[in-house]
Formats: C-alpha cells, structure tokens, sequence
C-alpha cells in the first residue's frame, strides 16, 4: 500500500513540503498568548441613577435589569453591585466558548426590554452593555514636568488625544482610562442656604435644564410660495453654557419685590471634573493611567509593540512640552520571557534527541533521517492547531518540547527495521526499505492509534481545566499523527535515498 512513497520519493518529499510549508504559515496567523484563554466571557451592565443610594438603585434599577437579563443563551451566572453613588453593575457571565460580541448583543436586547420600566433619570442617563476583556496588555501613565499642566489637563489630552489612537490599534480590545477626570462643570450645593431661600435641589436641577439647552432657532424671512424676500436671516443661538459665570447667573426664581434669586446665591460653580473617585500618581505627580486588555484572537506581542510604536509617534508629534509616558505594566516582558525559555528547551530537546539517535544508530546517515523527520511532525502540528483554534502559549510549546522524544520514534523504527533487512538479509537499501515495511506499516498504524487513544479522551474534559487539557493533548495528538504520516511517506523515501549497502566480510580475519 505504500510501496508508491517508495518507489516515488519525489511524491513523499513534496508530502513533507506541503506540510512544512502550512505549518510555517500557520506560525505567522497563530495568535501568541502566555497561556489559553480559560476566563469565562463576560457581559457588564452599567447604570446610573443620579442622587440614588444603594437600596433605591437595588430596587428602582437592577431588579428589573436582573428579571430580564436572567436566562439569556449561554448564561451560566449573574452578579449585580450596587453602590451609594447611584451606580448599578450587573455582570453576566457564559460558557467557557460563548462569543462575547454575541453575548453583548443578547444582553443588550434583554435590556431595552425593560428600558421603560426604569426611572427616567437612568434612561436619560443611559444603560450600556459592554463585553468583559480579560487578557490585559499594559498600563501607561502620562505625566508631565510643566507645572502649569495641572491634573484635569493631563487627564483630557490623554482622552482627547492618546485613547483614541490607541483604541484603532488592531487587536485592542479595551482601552480606558482608570478614574478619567472628564472635564465638567460642577455645582456644589449649600445645604444651609437652600434651606434659608425655600429651594430644593429639583428646583436647581430643572432651572438648569431649562436655561442650559442647545436649541435650533431656525430661520427669518423664509420666501413663501406667493412673494420671495430679499433677505433671509438664519437665527443664531449661543448653545449650552461653558463659562461658570454663566452657570451663576442662572435665575432659579423670580421673587414677588421684584428680586431674583440666582445659583449663585445657594451653590459655589467651579469648572472641575466628573469624577474625583480615584487618584493616579508616579513620582509624585499626578499622572493619568491607561489600561489596555487584548482582544480575543489577536497576538499579545504585535498589539504591545503597535501600542508602543503609536506612542512613540505620539510623542513626537502630539506632547506638550514636559509630556511624556511611561510603562508601569507590560506584558509581554513575562510572555517573550516565558517563550524564550520554552523555545530553548525545545532547541536543547531536539539536540539531545539527535545525540542520543546518534549513538545509538552508530551512523550519520541514518541520524539524518529522524533529524530531517522531527522538524516536519512539529511545524506541521502548526498547521493543526490553527486548525483547531489553538493559540502558541505555554502550553502548547510544553506539548511540543514532549512530543520530541515521541515523534522520532517512528522515524528510528523505520530506520532500524530497514538496518535489519540489510543486515539480516543482504538487501540493497531500496529492497531492504520495501520488506522492512511490508512489515511494520501495519504496527505503526497501530502505534498511532494506540498513542493518539492516550491523549484525545482528556479534550472532552468541560470548563475552564477542560481548556488546558484541551490544547496540550490535542497538540500532542496531532504531532504523533503527522509522525505517523512522515513514518509511512518521508522516512521510507529517505531511507532508499540516503542508506548505504551493508558490507559483508565472509571471511574475517
């Protein structure tokens, strides 16, 4: 049955090529994390629900979230946290495989099923569903020298500025900053005076929607169908306020002597921040922190160095004089680290393998064979695991390093028992290759499916540990088959092509 690999080495050899050469592809596409991706995907609700304690949003805002986003596809578990500020996280986890882009979008829809029922001020404010990234990359701070460059101008050049870049980077999955302090326009309230003046704080709130508005004025002197006007004018208005002085004046109510009372009378007005709830510094001075997390699929170590080569870009041409950014986080340096060590043990491993054939086989010649064999099982395992969605981390080149020292051992089957026809029964060695397997094909056939039966039964291993599993005895598997292929088709060949006749001395001595 495989005589024709014998007899047409050129056919084996082009086999192996093709092999090699999938395999050498597939090292290009395969995604390169430090370990599988075994974190379950996750969908955040967020909430906000202005003035509210955690009992009112408890009530008001994730009650009827929770009713309806319960029992989504795919859903395994829901947590929800509920905080003073008025905000409301529900966290909707799924099976270990589920799309997280899919999960957004059926919680999404869960969601606006409920949106009427929630309060207005939460549906004025929004309710989003984002997917969870857990794969995270780097932290950057951006910190300047310039004293003048105060804490809320770092923050929103950063925003402005930097996250947009980052978040077009392919394969940047999250970018965010922690604490970011959006520029706002803050009203601290009086207590004391608001109670002396009669005024609540819905009196505040609405007097601002109501003088605070964007409108459309439209047009005068529009032509109409019976006369056209020589002129027309298009009516202007000066928008949303930006000055805190504006924000002052604002009149909250119009008392009966005549008088006003203003904002400013009950509340201080400061152009500050949105949030103050957290405090990012380096070197003590204050710096605004970026966090990015990797998408799924995607190279850990290209994303790192697009991030960094953006930043360097950035930095060139974008900073303010005093800017710069530094790298609190990256991890890539543990990923390259891990790699490297892994990639010189499998360098170490081969070596050995071909000392120990070496001595044992006692001849260069045949020493080449399984030499030449090993390098095809493992690069065309490549191809395989892209295949099967696999990812190169630890794992699966820790499964490449043990599949060394199984793969070679077809090939010194083949090469013994082609030493052993020649030896034994005078062969040439493209005859002695034809009788050797004739006879052992059929136990290399049995050996791959004896050894392939070890590893496979573990891949149906479920959850997070199934993952592991998963991806180091299926990596093993496909080695063993590719061996098995290269024992059948390219050692044979090899073994016509590259033995040489034994000599025999029938006189000795």
């Amino acid at each position: 049955m495989f005589d024709i690999f014998i007899r047409r080495p050129v056919l084996s050899l082009v086999i192996s090529l093709l092999i090699t050469l999938l395999g050498g592809l597939a090292l290009f596409q395969l995604p390169i994390t430090q370990f599988p991706d075994i974190v379950p995907p996750s969908v955040t609700v967020t909430a906000h629900y202005t003035g509210a304690n955690a009992e009112v949003c408890a009530k008001a805002v994730a009650t009827p979230l929770e009713r309806a986003i319960n029992g989504v596809p795919g859903m395994t578990s829901m947590t929800s946290v509920n905080s003073n500020d008025g905000t409301t996280l529900i966290e909707v986890f799924f099976q270990v495989g589920t799309d997280p882009d899919l999960a957004a979008v059926a919680v999404q829809g869960r969601v606006q099923t409920v949106i009427d029922e929630l309060p207005e001020e939460v549906i004025k404010a929004g309710v989003t569903a984002e997917k969870e990234v857990n794969s995270m990359l780097l932290y950057l701070n951006i910190t300047s020298t310039d004293k003048a460059a105060g804490e809320k101008f770092i923050y929103n050049f950063a925003d402005i500025n930097i996250l947009q870049e980052l978040k077009r980077i392919n394969g940047v999955g999250l970018a965010e900053i922690m604490g970011a302090r959006e520029y706002s326009m803050r009203v601290w309230l009086k207590p004391d005076r608001m109670a002396a003046y009669n005024v609540g704080t819905e009196d505040v709130v609405a007097a601002i929607r109501a003088e605070n508005v964007e409108a459309a004025p439209g047009k005068s002197g529009e032509s109409s169908g019976r006369k056209a006007n020589d002129l027309q004018y298009v009516l202007r208005y000066t928008g949303k306020m930006f000055e805190p002085e504006q924000y002052r004046n604002i009149v909250l109510r119009a008392n009966p002597d005549g008088s006003v009372l203003k904002l400013k009378q009950v509340a201080d007005i400061e152009f500050g921040s949105l949030t103050y709830g957290m405090v990012s510094k380096e070197d003590g001075r204050p710096s605004a922190a970026i966090m990015l997390k990797q998408r799924p699929g995607s190279n850990a170590s290209e994303v790192i160095a697009g991030v960094k080569e953006r930043m360097a870009e950035l930095k060139a041409t974008s900073f303010p004089p005093g800017m710069t950014y530094s790298i609190a986080y990256d991890v890539s340096r543990f990923l390259d680290a891990s790699i490297h060590e892994v990639l010189k043990t499998l360098m170490e491993a081969f070596i050995l393998v071909f000392i120990v054939v070496f001595l044992f086989l006692q001849d260069f010649r045949s020493t080449l064979i399984p030499a030449l064999a090993v390098p095809v099982a493992l690069i065309g395992t490549l191809f395989i695991m892209s295949l099967l969605g696999f990812s190169i981390n630890l794992l699966t080149l820790f499964a490449l390093v043990l599949a060394i020292g199984i793969v070679v051992d077809d090939a010194i089957v083949v090469v013994e028992a082609v030493h052993a026809k020649m030896h034994n029964e005078h062969l040439a060695p493209r005859e002695a290759t034809f009788a050797a397997m004739h006879e052992i094909s059929g136990a290399i056939v049995a050996i791959t499916l004896v050894m392939t039966a070890v590893f496979v039964p573990t891949s149906f291993l479920s959850g997070p540990v199934g993952v592991f599993y998963r991806q180091f005895s299926l990596t093993l598997a496909s080695a063993i088959l590719i061996s098995a292929i290269n024992a059948l088709t390219l050692t044979p060949a090899l073994c016509s092509l590259l033995l040489k006749p034994v000599e025999h001395n029938d006189n000795p001595g």
